[in-house]
């Protein structure tokens, strides 16, 4: 079973301002982006300069250039070639501000991972940040209706796409099938005792609690994944002690109409993180080539046993960073 909760403070400013200057325009449609600094913390406290970072569902690509902006090499696979082609000038940018880590993007389907990831890759892969697609009544942004001749607001870029097989438009039963089998695959590309960091968060769906962390933790289980830490992600600001709620205007709407229904739901301050590691012993001390998502010309040798035992152990556990971070 995982051991016990660590709190990554990762909501010091909103979003906007996190992603500010490091993506391209059009990128704030996508319906439900991670918060930058959750990718940024989970690459940081599991690899180290030069490792590989895979996004089986990248979106517009965050993990990968926060990845990148780590000196890490970043791949990203993505269903919609809408958010696929942001991704990819996501990424591009990140690579041309002076950073020594690379990406690439290809648009596919997930559970067809190992046929996406180019072979030299399998095996290779040091960390999986992913979050599997869930409840869209905490999505979506304000529109006006005053164009409209209406009074009030509507809501906008709430869908990922218009596509049927798109997981995010499947049932509770069906998305965990494909979960599972997206995980499955990222354990066949991840390297022996690599990690995969698993964001999701529970939510409610005609009143009843739809729990996907303990679902996501049960379908890494099945991928034959081994859970070793629960952690949660603040989305709040902390100011004198305290949580300060960024919560959208539909959350906040949503809050109040299930309250008035008698319903107990509470405006969402954190992501419940899962990190698992694939079985295996990797060998520290000999010699493994780092290759370039984007040629097989471009490696990078790091020999681990040259690494400081300061910097090899700040990856081992996150509980001890998360205060300061």
């Amino acid at each position: 079973m995982p051991s016990p909760l660590s709190v990554w403070n990762t909501a010091p400013t909103c979003a906007h301002v996190q992603r500010k200057d490091r993506y391209a325009p059009g990128s704030t449609a996508h319906p439900a982006k991670m918060l930058p600094q959750i990718a940024s913390h989970a690459v940081s406290t599991y690899t180290r300069p030069g490792d590989l970072v895979l996004d089986p569902m990248c979106g517009i690509g965050t993990t990968l250039v926060e990845a990148i902006h780590l000196g890490r090499h970043a791949l990203g696979i993505e269903y919609e070639p809408r958010w696929a082609r942001l991704a990819r000038l996501n990424t591009s940018s990140a690579t041309h501000e002076g950073s020594t880590g690379t990406g690439a993007v290809h648009c596919g389907d997930a559970r067809r991972l190992t046929q996406l990831v180019p072979a030299t890759l399998h095996g290779t892969v040091d960390l999986v940040v992913t979050s599997p697609p869930y409840g869209n009544s905490v999505h979506g942004q304000v529109r006006s209706t005053r164009d409209t001749g209406e009074r009030g607001v509507a809501k906008k870029n709430y869908r990922y796409g218009h596509d049927p097989s798109n997981l995010a438009h499947v049932s509770t039963d069906r998305l965990l099938e494909a979960f599972t089998e997206i995980l499955t695959q990222c354990r066949l590309v991840l390297r022996p005792s690599g990690t995969v960091v698993v964001t999701t968060r529970p939510w409610r769906e005609r009143g009843e609690l739809i729990d996907l962390p303990s679902a996501a933790l049960a379908a890494g289980q099945a991928a034959g994944l081994t859970p070793t830490e629960r952690c949660v992600a603040l989305l709040a600001g902390i100011r004198d002690s305290r949580l300060i709620a960024r919560p959208s205007f539909f959350q906040m709407q949503n809050v109040r109409e299930a309250r008035r229904q008698g319903i107990p739901l509470a405006v969402i301050q954190h992501e419940d993180i899962l990190v698992f590691t694939r079985p295996g012993h990797h060998r520290s001390g000999t010699a493994t080539t780092r290759r370039c998502p984007n040629a097989d010309t471009c490696t990078v040798r790091t020999t681990r046993a040259q690494e400081s035992t300061a910097t090899a152990g700040s990856r081992t556990c996150a509980r001890s960073r998360c205060d300061s971070r």
